[in-house]
């Protein structure tokens, strides 16, 4: 076929189609024609709280061993409470107890008053001297407890509290509970973003949370011997996060229908 013929039958075929396709136009009915929806959803997030917990022996165990001494003066009540003070911590030490977990808790020195009666009145004059020492002992052995309330209770201690069992500071089952309340979290923000409709996106922000709970037991200084059993126990650790995460954008596009 001659070129410049096929370059009119061609033009000739594309003007014939156009035609064709506004003649269509004109006559097509669009008001029966459902075009869809285009749309972009707005940023949004979902808070969550995530928790794991765990079961773990107690290590460590405080005591509080105090000393009162009432005296008319007030030089000897010092005296006196302070040589009990010292002969308990030499004995804590001997026990084993470095003296960094060995620190005054409270010291007190007050005069009483007592009352009298004088020419049929009761009147009130300065009385004798309350002088009181306390110290807080670290024991990290939770074991050992029982031993050392013995000897604290031997060593002129007037009255002693505990033991407080506690985990210890740096628990790693604290550490791999952070990440499991992590991971909890983060299934329940993927349950909520999928009942939405929408996809879980990145962590925006994160906080932690912590609760720890442990009784404490109340030694009385009089009557003890023989070895005190005393069990440390375990405690719960628990371990909760709040968790906040951005909902993936929704792209939805839809073709055209007819109605």
């Amino acid at each position: 076929m001659n070129p410049k013929r096929l370059i009119q039958y061609l033009l000739s075929a594309s003007i014939i189609l156009l035609a064709l396709v506004i003649i269509g136009a004109f006559f097509l009915p669009w008001r029966f024609i459902n075009w869809g929806t285009f749309a972009l959803s707005t940023s949004s997030t979902v808070t969550v709280v995530g928790e794991a917990q765990t079961e773990e022996e107690n290590k460590r165990a405080s005591f509080t061993a105090a000393v009162t001494i009432v005296k008319d003066k007030k030089e000897q009540a010092i005296d006196e409470t302070n040589q009990k003070i010292a002969t308990i911590t030499s004995a804590v030490k001997n026990f084993g107890i470095p003296a960094s977990d060995v620190k005054t808790q409270n010291l007190s020195i007050y005069q009483e008053e007592e009352t009298y009666t004088e020419r049929g009145s009761q009147k009130r004059r300065p009385g004798a001297w309350r002088v009181s020492n306390s110290i807080e002992i670290t024991l990290r052995d939770a074991k050992k407890a029982g031993a050392l309330a013995d000897i604290l209770s031997k060593t002129g201690a007037t009255s002693v509290y505990g033991p407080n069992f506690t985990l210890d500071e740096e628990s790693a089952s604290g550490r791999a509970l952070l990440s499991s309340a992590v991971g909890d979290a983060r299934k329940k923000a993927d349950l909520l973003a999928k009942a939405a409709g929408k996809k879980l996106g990145p962590i925006i922000t994160i906080s932690e949370g912590t609760t720890q709970q442990g009784p404490m037991a109340l030694l009385r200084g009089e009557g003890m011997g023989g070895g005190s059993d005393m069990q440390p126990g375990s405690e719960t650790i628990r371990k909760s996060v709040t968790v906040t995460f951005k909902l993936r954008d929704v792209f939805r596009f839809e073709l055209p229908k007819w109605k």
